[in-house]
């Protein structure tokens, strides 16, 4: 038996914090790298930031390729080193343990001016990665800077606050003297991989992104280039009101030049499931333009193009780039959007939340059916059976009680097009909903339902919803791009691809990002 030694990374060895401070593996760091220009790394006086260290695998890259590019300016190699990491490459820990972490990492010691640290030039323990213990600024319950929940952050000395150097910075400041506090001089690159969320003590996995606050605040510090990697809700989705001015500024800044796209974050994250997938970016302050977009799946890049960011007539990200001709033809008949079918949230008033938190309080009903009692649908009635609820509890749409009308969950599956499938159901009237799902409809008689329904299982429908569904949620605004029809007549995929005049090869692409049985879905009706 022949013996080969094996030496692994080990960043690339590193447990997750959690799935919302993820390590980043050094191959994808580089994937990241290579969007800079080259000659960054031969330039001496180039200046470099991790605003969100963690393992420092950014950092050690970085002076990977330093310390070969600077080999002839410098050729003395503890020179070229002390050099590189004490006028080059800078860090903000995001923890007192990462500080740590990537000290060791960079440095190869958890002290920069240790026995061990390879950089002599250092005279106290931090070097250029920092990090200052820091609080919340604490208004109306929730902090002025990141938005973190009081109550679940404000905490005692011993456990960490997650008040995040980088962007807890005084609004009565520039930005740039904030940091100037820290390391005293701008930066021609800023590069990380930012915390995702912070749990704002609702009920289960509530969480408040605060991504891209990281990215509006290296945005403000203009450096000539950000390079970050962040979840890909940001293109469609996210909580209501937390993503829509990030995503606005987004995709009007035409410095963004590169993006690439990975739906399925694990293509990244080994073993790490976030909903909606991610994406790494390229901001040139220097040089606008269109951006090319570039769509991954496991391995290879599925797709390329060079495009604009915002596609007239849409407010989100076309995530798909052989999706835009579609939508185009789609856009050109001027209909009217099927959206104005679909509810808002909580259709019949029962979103309740407790005093001064995110629980809902679960509403009164009884298994069994009582006078006057009207049906109530809600989160577990296919496990448990519908409830029936008295109809004075119904604060709102009491009108739509009695009508024909259709329940859908307003939250399927991952955001996946090819798994997730939009399967409305028939309920018994008279009846109403939770805030679980959203109605479609009410409709004047049976036969205009039954031809929406025939509509919703088509391929096309779903791929149409699939072009604003990027994560599980699925509210009203999901719907926009899906046109409305006469629903006079019932509809199928060979009626709409004639319709819209779709190529053999658009068709293709539909069928190929659909879920295989959306067509075939066989629609409950609750009797």
């Amino acid at each position: 038996m022949i013996q080969t030694n094996y030496n692994p990374d080990v960043l690339s060895c590193l447990a997750n914090l959690s799935n919302d401070e993820v390590f980043t593996p050094p191959t994808l760091v580089n994937d990241i790298l290579d969007l800079l220009p080259t000659e960054l790394w031969s330039n001496p006086n180039a200046k470099f930031l991790d605003p969100v260290s963690k393992s420092g695998v950014f950092l050690r890259e970085m002076a990977k390729r330093l310390m070969k590019g600077l080999e002839t300016q410098i050729p003395d190699k503890q020179e070229r080193i002390n050099h590189i990491f004490s006028q080059q490459l800078y860090g903000i820990a995001i923890t007192d343990l990462t500080s740590l972490l990537s000290r060791r990492s960079v440095y190869c010691s958890k002290t920069a001016n240790g026995k061990y640290s390879i950089c002599e030039t250092f005279d106290d323990e931090q070097g250029n990665i920092r990090y200052k213990r820091m609080k919340h600024t604490w208004q109306s319950e929730k902090c002025t800077y990141c938005g973190a929940s009081q109550e679940v952050y404000d905490r005692e000395d011993a456990l960490e606050t997650y008040a995040y150097n980088f962007i807890h910075t005084s609004v009565a400041e520039p930005v740039e003297a904030n940091l100037e506090k820290i390391f005293n001089m701008k930066f021609d690159v800023i590069v990380g991989n930012p915390p995702y969320q912070l749990s704002d003590g609702g009920f289960g996995a509530s969480a408040k992104p605060i991504y891209h606050k990281f990215v509006e605040q290296a945005i403000k510090l203009n450096p000539r280039y950000i390079s970050m990697i962040i979840p890909a809700r940001w293109f469609a989705g996210g909580r209501v009101g937390e993503l829509t001015e990030f995503r606005e500024k987004m995709l009007r800044d035409k410095r963004i030049r590169v993006i690439h796209d990975f739906q399925d974050a694990r293509d990244c994250f080994p073993g790490v499931e976030i909903k909606g997938g991610v994406n790494y970016f390229l901001w040139d302050r220097d040089n606008e333009g269109l951006c090319k977009v570039c769509t991954h799946s496991g391995d290879s890049i599925t797709s390329e193009a060079t495009r604009f960011l915002l596609e007239k007539g849409a407010n989100t990200f076309i995530r798909y780039n052989e999706a835009i001709p579609i939508l185009k033809k789609v856009q050109s008949k001027k209909e009217k959007s099927f959206s104005e079918l679909v509810s808002a949230n909580d259709p019949f008033g029962f979103d309740v939340r407790v005093e001064g938190s995110m629980k809902r309080v679960k509403p009164k009903y009884k298994s069994t059916p009582f006078k006057d009692a009207i049906k109530f649908y809600y989160n577990g009635w296919r496990r448990d059976g519908v409830g029936y609820i008295d109809k004075n509890y119904v604060k709102k749409n009491t009108e739509w009680i009695n009508k024909n009308k259709l329940f859908v969950a307003k939250a399927v599956g991952t955001g996946d097009s090819k798994t997730d499938s939009i399967k409305p159901f028939i309920p018994e009237n008279p009846s109403c909903t939770s805030e679980t799902y959203l109605l479609i409809g009410p409709f004047n008689s049976e036969k205009t339902m039954s031809n929406v329904l025939s509509y919703i299982q088509t391929k096309f429908f779903h791929f149409m919803v699939s072009l604003k569904k990027i994560t599980q949620e699925a509210r009203r605004g999901v719907y926009e791009f899906v046109p409305m029809q006469d629903f006079s007549e019932p509809w199928t995929d060979d009626k709409l691809y004639k319709k819209y005049g779709l190529t053999e090869d658009e068709i293709a692409f539909i069928e190929s990002m659909v879920h295989p049985n959306s067509a075939n879905e066989t629609v409950e009706v609750d009797e």
